[in-house]
């Protein structure tokens, strides 16, 4: 009997041990758990912050904004509340009210343009042809992005003035055939709404999509007095100074909303599915998500890009932003910017999304006015040079030497600028480009205007 009870003693003692052992191991499995998570978060964080200041260092930029979102989780990095201007993701939101017209069916998708803009033509090959909203929403309707082909709105000018002064003009493809980004497609489509609403564009995306919602700090027009606005900024010899520009009520529609991180973050949220909305706007999301199946679609003011993320980018004069979310790894950034280096822009957005993915990404990718500002900050010294050398200088050959490259260079930027850029000299040097720019070709001018002078006074002097 004592050996039984000694037995059962030692199985049940042997069975404590194992169980206490297996307890040893969940809580051990548990600490490093919650040590890993806060480790991942810290380097996350730590990521995301030298990109930023990668960014902030290579563009000059002084205002940047992030938000990273995670199922209905978001992380703001910078400046939650200061609004900005995001440039052409406005199209989305644009393409929200559309949407909602089509499914009030005070619309059709397949409705020509002319049926809503009362005497709106457009031509292709010299023949009159129709454009349709799938058309604007696809950007497939034959406009280009090309200012000198398509002027954008006057300040003075209102969305039906802007669309009466592009009527009649010959696309660049016929309707439904080639893709073209045009911010003309999206401004039409802010007119149709003003004609099928009966409102103004303002009022009726106010009352109509931002405020159910609840987007309270988007702007369509200017921001309430009491909101907190981000000056925009300008780039100008590796500085940025403070930039704004006047926005015409025909050019809002494609790209001229305000807002801040904390409302991208929900907006993100919306377009993910994880944001408490009315039920009839959760099927609008719905419906614009299942057009972006492929590379390369587009479709009501977003894209659906090789990584298999939909998203937008935004660039005006004063401003550029980035916006990219992906259903099936329920992550979502957004990044807001005072500075037009959109390139730079969407790089910032698409590093810190492969960090927070879990994968790796490279450096800040240079934007063009970057690179501007840094060969016209150049241009403008050696201009200094030039001119500095003409007073010293006295060998002839040598000052009809700098005098030709002066002329060429000065006559080739004229004329390559406008033709790829597809606007105006003056437009790209007043508005776009950094300061620097304007001061390099004012210095090329004035370098080979101080040659001229001087081998006109040694000719005269020799004689």
């Amino acid at each position: 009997m004592t050996k039984c009870i000694t037995a059962k003693c030692i199985a049940a003692k042997c069975i404590a041990a194992k169980v206490k052992a297996v307890l040893a191991l969940l809580l051990q499995a548990a600490l490093l758990l919650t040590c890993i998570v806060p480790v991942r978060a810290a380097n996350e964080d730590r990521l995301i912050s030298d990109y930023m200041a990668e960014f902030r260092a290579g563009t000059k930029c002084k205002a940047v904004s992030a938000v990273v979102v995670r199922d209905n989780n978001a992380e703001i990095y910078g400046d939650a509340g200061g609004l900005y201007r995001i440039g052409s993701m406005t199209k989305a939101f644009t393409g929200l009210g559309i949407q909602k017209l089509i499914s009030d069916g005070l619309i059709d998708e397949d409705d020509n343009i002319s049926e809503w803009i009362p005497g709106f033509t457009a031509y292709y090959d010299g023949e009159s042809c129709e454009i349709t909203i799938r058309r604007l929403l696809e950007q497939t309707s034959g406009y280009t992005n090309k200012e000198s082909d398509y002027p954008g709105a006057t300040e003075e000018m209102s969305l039906m003035e802007w669309a009466e002064s592009i009527a009649g003009r010959e696309l660049n493809s016929k309707p439904g055939t080639e893709y073209a980004y045009s911010n003309a497609n999206y401004n039409l489509l802010g007119a149709v709404i003003e004609q099928a609403a009966g409102k103004t564009y303002k009022e009726y995306m106010e009352t109509e999509i931002l405020k159910p919602l609840g987007l309270v700090n988007t702007y369509v027009q200017l921001a309430a007095e009491d909101a907190r606005v981000i000056p925009g900024s300008r780039l100008g010899y590796r500085r940025c100074f403070t930039y704004t520009i006047s926005v015409a009520p025909g050019q809002i529609p494609a790209g001229y909303f305000y807002s801040n991180a904390a409302d991208m973050a929900r907006w993100i949220c919306i377009w993910m599915g994880t944001a408490d909305i009315p039920e009839e706007y959760k099927e609008l999301v719905c419906s614009v998500k299942e057009r972006l199946k492929n590379t390369g679609d587009y479709y009501s003011g977003w894209e659906f890009f090789e990584n298999g993320t939909i998203g937008h980018s935004g660039g005006t004069p004063d401003y550029s932003s980035r916006i990219v979310f992906s259903d099936k790894e329920k992550i979502g950034v957004c990044v807001l910017t005072n500075l037009n280096v959109a390139a730079s822009t969407d790089s910032l957005c698409n590093g810190i999304y492969a960090t927070s993915a879990g994968r790796k990404f490279g450096m800040i990718q240079t934007d063009v006015w970057t690179f501007f500002d840094n060969i016209f900050t150049a241009v403008t010294v050696m201009g200094l040079l030039l001119i500095a050398m003409s007073v010293g200088v006295k060998h002839r050959g040598i000052l009809i030497g700098a005098e030709c490259f002066l002329i060429i260079l000065l006559i080739s930027v004229c004329t390559v600028m406008p033709l790829a850029f597809g606007a105006g000299l003056g437009k790209i040097m007043i508005t776009w480009a950094p300061y620097s720019f304007a001061g390099g070709l004012f210095m090329l001018a004035v370098g080979a205007l101080a040659i001229a002078i001087k081998l006109w006074m040694m000719r005269k002097n020799e004689n």
